[in-house]
């Protein structure tokens, strides 16, 4: 693709004017949403009235003047309309962790009669290590299996409890086709969970209409909640009056304020809340998922597959060195793509040295993210421009680029 090419397709991007909205570093090309979203103008104006007029001048009125004790459903029925749930389904709190806790445990509830949690070997480690934990935690009762993910459909039978699958890959970018994967489970008796944490504003998805039981999500990288924004939690409604919350925190009983010694569930999605809310984290957290529901969906999802068409088609004419990890079908991936090289870890550095800002994910994959909103079609060829250059000169193998740092 000729540049003229990629210049047009830059002023002809219906999604093009949501870039100016974001506080961009001049000089960086920023690949790496899918980890970290990029900051909302509005988002430092929003958290400093919160700051300073809310806090600062309202001090714990402002649970009650300025509903702060209400925050975490009116997030979630915002967040609700990016994944195809109904109002009253999503809670924002707590990380996503801690919501993969709540969900396990919750299905486990639901089949108490099963002992098996469920996922695919290679899965993002916290909802690996959660299961995990919870096992320990039943002293042997229930016990996680981890399998190779072409096999999952065949291990979907009466003995398995709960099905913890994410949507899109974390390293690869793959998508599990989550209608049939969510009606193959349940026809066995299972309720499922999907992790959204690589989808929510990044695709369309549609929990309800794939009937789905439970879902959990980060609110930091596509819907630029800011680092550690808080998380979500969606349960069905039809499951809420059947759960009693493993983790029965204070917000999540049915009258918080009146201090009981006993716990009894809030109605609804209230009793799948824990702690306090961090309203701060909220306040940023809903600057960003304001700008993303400005944008249309159906629109984000074919730039993206655009974004990463382009790329694919860049780096095999210009970066032969590279073997694609992420599927060549536009439909079967998320919004990244994901290449690999035995030295992908100094390679990445280089990269960033340079001005390209992806990640790296052991043991060998460079991860790409292509975020709609601000991500140009330009910032793509350059990326590989720079890349190119990059592998074509050796740069990589500068000693400062194999150190490694503690987050990569």
């Amino acid at each position: 693709m000729t540049p003229d090419q990629i210049a047009d397709l830059d002023r002809n991007d219906p999604l093009a004017g949501f870039r100016e909205r974001f506080d961009l570093p001049e000089g960086v090309i920023y690949l790496d949403g899918n980890s970290l979203g990029a900051l909302p103008k509005a988002t430092a104006e929003r958290v400093a009235a919160v700051v300073q007029e809310q806090w600062g001048a309202d001090l714990i009125r402002s649970w009650n003047t300025h509903n702060w004790i209400g925050a975490p459903r009116r997030l979630g029925d915002k967040i609700a309309r990016l994944i195809g749930a109904n109002p009253g389904e999503v809670i924002c709190a707590d990380s996503t962790s801690v919501n993969v806790f709540k969900a396990l445990s919750a299905c486990l509830q639901l089949t108490p009669e099963r002992s098996i949690i469920l996922s695919e070997t290679g899965n993002f480690p916290t909802d690996a290590y959660m299961m995990e934990g919870l096992a320990h935690l039943t002293s042997g009762r229930v016990e996680q299996k981890l399998v190779a993910s072409e096999t999952i459909a065949a291990h979907l039978d009466e003995t398995v409890a709960a099905l913890l699958l994410t949507h899109t890959h974390y390293k690869t970018g793959r998508l599990h086709d989550m209608a049939a994967l969510t009606a193959k489970a349940q026809a066995a008796g299972i309720p499922v969970i999907w992790d959204l944490s690589h989808s929510a504003g990044a695709l369309p998805v549609d929990l309800n209409g794939c009937n789905a039981d439970f879902a959990v999500g980060c609110g930091y990288k596509y819907l630029n909640g800011g680092p550690g924004a808080p998380a979500f939690l969606f349960a069905a409604a039809r499951h809420h009056d059947k759960v009693f919350p493993a983790l029965s925190g204070w917000l999540g009983h049915k009258a918080p304020f009146a201090f009981s010694d006993h716990y009894e569930p809030g109605t609804g999605i209230d009793r799948f809340q824990c702690g306090t809310p961090g309203i701060l984290g909220m306040a940023a957290l809903e600057s960003g998922l304001d700008l993303m529901l400005e944008a249309d969906m159906q629109a984000i999802r074919a730039k993206s597959q655009a974004l990463g068409d382009l790329f694919i088609a860049l780096i095999e004419a210009r970066c032969p060195q590279f073997e694609l990890v992420t599927p060549r079908d536009c439909r079967a991936r998320g919004s990244q793509v994901s290449i690999a090289h035995d030295q992908g870890y100094a390679i990445m550095q280089a990269l960033i040295d340079r001005g390209v800002i992806g990640d790296f994910r052991a043991p060998d994959i460079l991860r790409f993210g292509f975020t709609p909103l601000y991500t140009r079609y330009r910032d793509v060829a350059d990326a590989v421009d720079i890349l190119a250059d990059i592998m074509d000169q050796d740069s990589w193998t500068a000693p400062q680029y194999a150190v490694r740092a503690a987050v990569t």
